[in-house]
């Protein structure tokens, strides 16, 4: 594969589908979220959603310096830093808004504490500060500090990850290794906490961007190697399947997610590989082609991201004010609802970025 092809349906695919699972997975009373990977496996969605977000990264940046050169596509991934970080503000605010829904709602929720909007209320000046700083994120904000983070760094990273990249992959693990002592160098206000550590999930992205750069082939994924991997693959991934489902009674405490436990990387390993598998066979193209919604998901990220927080917590609030959330029906239509809003919502987002085509609808 050229280094400079275009990224896959597949990816689009896979990252409609970590957007759709991030935003169903923070509805406590879901229905579809029991189905969902954190279920069956010691990973989540967000380990999808930050691997094929360097897949994608790394897929943009070449396309960007084979067509008009290294300086254009490092300045184009400092513009999307800045985007993105308008997005971070965009949800924090929501985040709040929500918050203040709620509680005005009289809901009983844990979005009234999560979203920070106490402390909002208590001191506004020094909460919004906070916010802009990083310093304190609110509920479902916390994933794109972050990001940011890592899309600053990639005109950096780009050049050593294809000139070594076990120089790369090395100094990835090595940052993922100390990265529960350098976590504490990072700007926080007191008693808050970044809810993903930078340090320890470049180590994810670093991972998609370096299966970007140097895919397996084919044909070692055929081999006897290949093939071994597989069952290895195979084997934790039914083993991880039984311990979650009938062993573990208790979720896995959050600091393993802060800062990307071990078993993390292990379990999504094995998944990757399998759905690499997938890819291979044919069956996630099949599967993308009949959800085309899905692929338009995952083109559209920011904006779904940003719009599938909103639309977790509305579901939930609605949920709760009506006193639904044991009710199967309504939480299933619960369900449908968010995903509804984020298939609109991208379908919309691509609507407007495609300014031909609106202006054909317009006359």
């Amino acid at each position: 594969m050229s280094q400079t092809a275009k990224r896959s349906i597949e990816i689009d695919f896979l990252r409609g589908y970590a957007l759709i699972a991030i935003a169903l997975d923070h509805i406590p009373s879901s229905v579809l979220s029991h189905v969902m990977l954190h279920n069956f496996a010691f990973c989540d969605s967000a380990e999808v959603f930050v691997f094929v977000s360097g897949y994608v990264s790394a897929a943009s940046w070449l396309g960007l310096a084979a067509r008009r050169g290294t300086d254009a596509a490092n300045r184009r991934f400092w513009r999307r830093g800045r985007e993105i970080y308008a997005a971070y503000l965009c949800t924090a605010a929501l985040m709040l808004l929500s918050g203040a829904a709620a509680m005005l709602l009289r809901v009983d929720s844990p979005l009234v504490t999560d979203s920070g909007i106490a402390r909002f209320v208590a001191h506004p000046v020094t909460m919004l500060a906070n916010v802009a700083l990083f310093r304190d994120q609110p509920y479902l904000a916390g994933v794109l500090p972050m990001y940011v983070a890592l899309v600053l760094a990639l005109p950096f990273v780009m050049p050593v990850a294809r000139r070594s990249p076990d120089l790369a992959l090395m100094g990835s693990f090595g940052i993922w290794f100390a990265s529960c002592w350098l976590v504490r160098y990072l700007p926080a206000a007191p008693g808050a906490i970044w809810p993903f550590n930078p340090f320890a999930w470049q180590a994810m992205f670093m991972l998609g961007l370096l299966c970007r750069l140097y895919p397996v082939s084919q044909a070692f994924q055929v081999s006897l190697t290949g093939r071994a991997i597989t069952i290895v693959a195979i084997a934790i991934v039914v083993g991880f399947a039984v311990i979650r489902l009938w062993v573990e009674v208790e979720p896995q405490p959050g600091y393993m997610k802060q800062n990307l436990a071990s078993l993390r990387i292990v379990s999504f390993g094995a998944v990757a590989w399998l759905v690499a598998q997938a890819v291979r066979l044919g069956w996630v193209r099949y599967l993308a082609e009949r959800l085309p919604g899905m692929v338009t998901v995952g083109q559209q990220a920011l904006v779904c991201f940003v719009g599938g927080a909103v639309a977790s917590n509305v579901v939930d609030t609605l949920l709760r004010a009506l006193h639904l959330t044991t009710y199967f029906p309504a939480r299933l239509a619960g369900d449908l609802l968010a995903i509804a809003a984020l298939l609109t919502l991208a379908g919309g987002a691509r609507w407007l970025k495609t300014p031909r085509s609106r202006s054909v609808a317009l006359t």
